[in-house]
């Protein structure tokens, strides 16, 4: 058993090293999909894959990590510990659950310290029907030109007009406009794109190999910056299908949230990523969660994604402006203490176990 601080990593090419060394250790069956471009250390990058258990299982647990790039620094973690834990392991075998850990599905964000894909695209808005009409995000019309000033730290002016939106239209709707995704502004923020990304299409592919003849699957994808610190959210992450918000209830606990009823600390998304098993398993039965673990208050975040955002039209900007943007980031999406590694470790591990209970029939759910 691998201790958990040593789970996680301060790169995404040693977190990278770690998993597909873990996964090996295992005797997990490797994929490695290349990026097609570098990392920041000039490292390969990749959508790693590790299949723990049978290739034709009828279960199949997913466990997926950096779908927004610098979030992977949380999902990794768990990911690695989860491949070291024995116990967690055979639990998944005796239930006869395939385990499909996808690691870093956003890898080029992961190593730039980026939550975004390289074509500026939040890869869990990407997933839609391109060849239909995209969604419009008039309230984001209206906060774009807030978003991105000429000069970084905002000036006064800038501070006050966004203060003044908070002021008359509350943090929820400041939150919503920014995040629910929009597809009009590629240089703006929470950008949903105009085509499916890299990320996308890779991972239908892995889904179209490895999910294809499940008929349970359940998803669980790892995500931080909402909600207080450590505190690891349960948000259903599937079509709005009230029995399948009601057997993630019965699976993960009452309190699963849900965008779908205002539970959750999320806004209404469309495009989002777990879309895809349906096209890979039509047949399956499909039970998700997100788990959302909270780092800095929400306007920290928003702030954050500002600066990078801002960095990323302006590369030009001094080394040290761009140091600090990064720190911000990263400190958004990420609490580097052992305390908080600890709290993201035991959270993940209960979450498992309950995954897997309920893809065998313990959790009230009927498994055949």
């Amino acid at each position: 058993m691998i201790g958990i601080p040593a789970a996680f990593s301060p790169s995404y090419a040693q977190a990278r090293v770690k998993f597909l060394e873990a996964a090996a250790a295992a005797g997990c069956a490797l994929q490695s999909h290349r990026h097609p471009l570098p990392g920041r250390e000039g490292e390969t990058l990749a959508l790693d894959v590790a299949r723990d258990g049978p290739a034709q299982s009828e279960r199949l647990l997913i466990v997926s990590s950096a779908c927004h790039g610098v979030e992977g620094f949380c999902g990794s973690g768990v990911q690695v510990f989860a491949l070291h834990d024995a116990e967690w392991r055979a639990k998944a075998r005796a239930a006869g659950v395939t385990v499909l850990y996808l690691h870093a599905l956003n890898p080029y964000g992961f190593s730039h310290l980026r939550r975004v894909t390289q074509e500026n695209v939040d890869l869990n808005r990407n997933f839609q029907d391109f060849s239909r009409p995209l969604p419009v995000n008039a309230d984001y019309r209206r906060v774009h030109p807030l978003l991105l000033p000429a000069a970084w730290p905002p000036d006064a002016d800038n501070q006050a007009a966004v203060q003044d939106f908070i002021a008359r239209e509350g943090l929820a709707t400041w939150q919503a406009a920014l995040s629910r995704g929009q597809h009009e502004f590629p240089e703006g923020l929470f950008f949903g794109g105009q085509a499916p990304t890299w990320s996308n299409q890779t991972l239908r592919g892995v889904l179209a190999e490895h999910a294809a003849q499940a008929r349970h699957v359940a998803w669980i994808d790892l995500h931080t910056g909402l909600g207080p610190n450590g505190v690891g959210e349960r948000i259903y992450a599937g079509r709005e299908d009230a029995q399948a918000v009601a057997r993630a209830r019965r699976w993960w606990g009452e309190q699963v949230t849900s965008i779908y009823d205002g539970s959750s600390t999320s806004p209404l998304l469309t495009g989002l990523m777990w879309e895809s098993i349906h096209d890979a398993a039509p047949g399956a039965e499909y039970t998700g969660i997100a788990l959302e673990y909270g780092t800095v208050p929400i306007t920290e975040v928003l702030q954050a994604v500002r600066g990078d955002h801002w960095l990323a039209l302006h590369p030009q900007a001094p080394p040290a402006l761009a140091a600090e943007i990064k720190a911000q980031l990263l400190r958004a999406f990420y609490t580097d203490t052992d305390a908080w590694k600890g709290q993201i470790v035991s959270q993940a591990r209960q979450a498992l176990f309950q995954g897997v209970d309920g893809l065998a029939g313990q959790n009230g759910a009927v498994a055949g």
